[in-house]
């Protein structure tokens, strides 16, 4: 998998390794890097690697204080 490649839905929540509508919801709330095109969630690969190491740091941080 490219660093640029774009994934569909169900593409990233098996990259994370997370459930469809746990992602969904996500995208949604805007918790995670996503957009719509014609009306379905997309991600792009080195956005989502980005969101998790940004994800890590915050909760290394927390849990330092």
């Amino acid at each position: 998998m490219d660093n640029s490649e774009i994934m569909t839905i169900e593409e990233c929540a098996k990259y994370l390794k997370t459930s469809f509508s746990t992602l969904y919801k996500l995208a949604q709330e805007g918790e995670i890097p996503a957009f719509k095109l014609s009306g379905q969630w997309r991600f792009k690969k080195d956005l989502i690697d980005e969101w998790i190491r940004h994800e890590s740091i915050k909760k290394i941080q927390k849990s330092e204080e």
